[in-house]
C-alpha cells in the first residue's frame, strides 16, 4: 500500500555514504593498514612485542600513573584529528584491527586475523574477530536503517515492510554470531587478563583518579575502557526502532557515543531526528507493519538476553571461580571491579535494564 504523497518539502534521503559507512562491511573499516609509514616503525616494533613486554614487566612500570609524554603527546593530537578520545576504544581493537588471511575466501573466523594483538594471547584474537564477525552480520541491518527511513520519507509501506523484515534477520544474525564467543574465548583469561586491559580509567576503583598524560595536562583524566557500548551497531537499531532506556542507562549509551568514529554518531543521531518510525506505524493502521516492528524489538530483546548469559558466563561466574581458586597472598583483579563491564558500568544491572526498556517498546494496536 503507497500513501498518497503531501504537499511537504522532502528531507533528503538517508545515505551509507555521508557517514562514511560501507555498504559491504558496515561500521567496520575496509582493508584496514597492517603496517603504518616508516616513520612509525619504533610505534610499530613496540605494539607487535607489546603483551611480551607487559608479560615481562618491560614496559614503564610507573605508566599506571603517568603517561610518558612521549607517548601522551602524539597520543592526543592523534586522538584529537580522529575525533576520539586517547584511550584504547571499540574501533581502534575491532573496526581498524582485522585482515583476511585469503581475500579470495569467505569473511569466517578462520580467515580472519587481527592486525595487533594485546595480552589475552589466543582468547583475545578469539574476541576480537567473533565481535568483528558481528560487525560484518550487521551490515543487512545498517542497510535497512537507511532503507527504512527512506521509505517512510517517501511513504512506501511495502519498502518499510521489507527494511523491518531484514532487520529482524540481521538481529537474529548477531545472537547466532555472538555464539561463537564460547568456541573461542576462554573465561577465566577474558576475566582475569582481556577485561582488566581494557577497563580504562574512568569508574576503575584501580585507578580512583585518573591518568596523567605527561605534557597535556597535571591533573589525571579519565576516560572509560572499550566496551560493546561503543560499538555503533545497537545504537542505531534503538535509535530506528524508538527505543527508550532508563535515565542511568541511557546516559552511560549517550556517554559511549562519545567514543566512537564521528561519522558514525552522526549516522545515529540522523536516524533519531528522522520521522518516528513507531508514529508513522501507528498512523498507518497496517498490521502487518506493526507486527514486524515488534518482531523487531522481539529479537533485539533476545539478543540482549543472550548477551546477559554470556556476560554471566565470562564475568560473573568467572569471577566467583577466580576469587575461589585465587590464594590470599596472591593478588588478583581488584575486588571492586568483579562484576564491572571493560566500561565501568555494573553489567547484569546495566543489560537487564537495556533488555526490558527494548520489550517496553513493543506496540499494541490500541497505543
Amino acid at each position: 500500500m503507497e500513501l498518497p504523497s503531501q504537499n511537504l518539502k522532502t528531507p533528503p534521503l538517508l545515505t551509507l555514504g555521508r557517514f562514511h559507512i560501507s555498504e559491504d562491511y558496515g561500521f567496520l573499516l575496509p582493508n584496514p593498514l597492517k603496517e603504518l609509514p616508516d616513520h612509525y616503525r619504533p610505534w610499530m616494533e613496540i605494539v607487535k612485542e607489546l603483551p611480551h613486554l607487559i608479560e615481562i614487566h618491560q614496559l614503564r612500570t610507573q605508566v599506571n600513573k603517568v603517561l610518558p609524554r612521549s607517548l601522551a603527546l602524539p597520543f592526543v593530537e592523534v586522538s584529537r584529528q580522529l575525533g576520539l578520545p586517547p584511550i584504547l576504544v571499540h574501533s581502534d581493537l575491532v573496526l581498524t584491527n582485522w585482515m583476511t588471511r585469503n581475500p579470495e575466501r569467505t569473511l569466517d573466523i578462520s580467515n580472519l586475523d587481527t592486525i595487533m594483538l594485546f595480552p589475552g594471547g589466543e582468547s583475545l584474537r578469539g574476541f576480537i574477530l567473533v565481535t568483528v564477525l558481528v560487525e560484518k552480520v550487521a551490515v543487512p541491518g545498517i542497510k535497512a536503517l537507511a532503507q527504512g527511513v527512506n521509505s517512510i520519507l517517501q511513504r512506501s509501506q511495502n519498502s518499510l515492510l521489507q527494511a523491518l523484515q531484514q532487520l529482524r534477520l540481521s538481529i537474529q544474525d548477531i545472537t547466532r554470531t555472538l555464539g561463537q564467543m564460547h568456541d573461542y574465548v576462554d573465561p577465566d583469561i577474558f576475566y582475569a587478563v582481556i577485561r582488566i586491559f581494557l577497563s580504562g580509567w574512568k569508574d576503575n576503583p584501580a585507578l580512583p583518579a585518573g591518568l596523567i598524560y605527561e605534557g597535556v595536562s597535571g591533573e589525571p583524566l579519565k576516560y572509560s575502557g572499550g566496551s560493546a557500548a561503543q560499538s555503533s551497531v545497537l545504537h542505531a537499531f534503538d535509535a530506528f526502532l524508538g527505543v527508550r532506556h532508563s535515565k542511568g542507562s541511557a546516559e552511560f549509551l549517550h556517554r559511549m557515543r562519545d567514543y566512537m568514529p564521528p561519522s558514525h554518531k552522526a549516522f545515529i543521531e540522523e536516524i533519531h531526528l528522522a520521522p518516528s518510525l513507531r508514529d508513522h506505524i501507528l498512523a498507518s493502521g497496517d498490521g502487518q507493519l506493526l507486527a514486524a516492528y515488534n518482531q523487531c524489538l522481539e529479537a533485539l530483546a533476545e539478543l540482549r538476553s543472550y548477551h546477559l548469559t554470556v556476560v554471566t558466563k565470562y564475568i560473573v561466574t568467572a569471577a566467583a571461580k577466580a576469587k575461589g581458586k585465587r590464594p590470599s597472598h596472591l593478588p588478583g583483579p581488584p575486588r571492586a571491579l568483579e562484576g564491572t563491564g571493560t566500561g565501568g558500568t555494573m553489567v547484569l544491572s546495566f543489560l537487564k535494564s537495556v533488555r526490558d526498556k527494548t520489550l517496553e517498546a513493543v506496540l499494541h494496536q490500541s497505543d
